[in-house]
């Protein structure tokens, strides 16, 4: 029973929308798979993972009659049709349990599990919250704090980002209890009081879902799980059960001694330095000793080796001799694009608040570290 003849874009367009959530390896077989629909008016492409689900659709091949259901390897699939030339038409035929996708002279005979037993997130109608920005905007809140979001953290709550919604700003903060990293956009609205935590995977699925456009994205709020709709697109996730820590007493209010840098210069300093780091180790130290109007990198490694940099700042206040985590600063000086970035200090014993000119909302906390 021939399901689907088109060109074969039409197919891989969808498919890679929604496969990056999918693992090879799944306790349930069928969590590899892709949930495809065909109704009246579109085909659909679902896939899940119990925690996100992500849903998107195609419009109908006009010459397909067949209303459908199944689910097939999500990844086979999409290998599949990147295998085959841009310009290629496809055909989808199902034979008993199997799905065969033909193109010219290949075929390929794929398993197929039921439809009905492929889990999915309960859709909910009506949500507590629902907040419309531009997608550009969400796709830098996301990018300038994804990067501190703690990786399988045992307090389970840092493993995610806090997406909080106060009066008309939604505030996006991620930490691993280590550095911190704070950024808020305004709302055209004034919203009542409302904060998730968005699981990792989550953040780093939407982030490279969002386009850099204009394009509107709701946000809708549940007692239990977040949803973002966009472009064609509805992600879904449930949401980390926890108590986010209070961020606003991490954040430093008495760093007075500050000097501004060029970003690049910068960065380029500490990608040299670190080259003799301790590249094995998880927390790499560099010390920055800053005295009148000079920046000193040093990184020295287990075997006795050191590298040193000298920059020139503008600073006229106490010297200053602190040690900090190197791979924390290059995190940042990475996913920032501002020209020149603020360093702002209050002893070698306190946190190091970043900040970016022209950008109050922005805030990004190192804490000290001995080497």
């Amino acid at each position: 029973m021939l399901l689907i003849k088109t060109n074969r874009d039409t197919l891989l367009k969808p498919l890679q929308t929604v496969t990056g959530i999918v693992e090879r390896r799944q306790t349930l077989p069928i969590l590899s798979n892709v949930l495809i629909q065909q109704d009246e008016e579109k085909t659909s492409f679902l896939t899940t993972d119990l925690e996100i689900q992500i849903k998107t659709s195609a419009a109908k091949d006009v010459s397909a009659k067949q209303n459908f259901s199944l689910t097939v390897s999500a990844k086979k699939l999409q290998d599949i049709l990147r295998s085959l030339s841009s310009d290629a038409e496809v055909a989808l035929t199902r034979q008993d349990d199997h799905l065969q996708v033909k193109s010219g002279k290949s075929a390929f005979n794929l398993q197929i599990l039921p439809a009905e037993d492929f889990p999915q997130i309960v859709e909910e109608s009506k949500s507590d919250i629902l907040v419309t920005l531009k997608q550009s905007e969400l796709k830098k809140l996301l990018h300038h704090v994804q990067f501190s979001v703690a990786q399988q953290d045992i307090r389970y709550y840092l493993n995610g980002l806090l997406l909080l919604i106060e009066g008309k700003h939604l505030i996006g903060v991620g930490t691993d209890g280590h550095r911190l990293a704070y950024i808020a956009t305004d709302l055209d609205n004034t919203q009542n009081k409302q904060e998730v935590i968005l699981p990792r995977k989550a953040v780093f699925e939407l982030s490279k879902l969002l386009n850099d456009s204009e394009d509107p994205v709701n946000i809708e709020y549940f007692q239990n799980k977040i949803r973002f709709s966009f472009s064609d697109i509805v992600l879904t996730s449930k949401i980390i059960d926890g108590k986010f820590p209070d961020y606003n007493r991490v954040i430093p209010t008495k760093n007075t001694k500050l000097f501004a840098i060029d970003r690049l210069i910068f960065l380029q300093a500490l990608q040299r330095v670190s080259i003799l780091s301790n590249q094995s180790e998880k927390f790499r130290g560099v010390r920055l000793i800053v005295s009148k109007d000079n920046l000193c990198i040093i990184c020295k490694n287990n075997e006795q080796e050191e590298a040193q940099e000298e920059l020139e700042i503008n600073y006229a206040d106490e010297s200053i001799d602190i040690s900090l985590n190197i791979t924390y600063l290059l995190d940042l000086l990475n996913n920032v694009d501002n020209e020149t970035v603020h360093c702002a200090f209050e002893n070698a014993n306190s946190s190091v608040l970043i900040t970016v000119p022209g950008n109050n909302e922005f805030k990004y906390i190192v804490m000290p570290m001995r080497i």
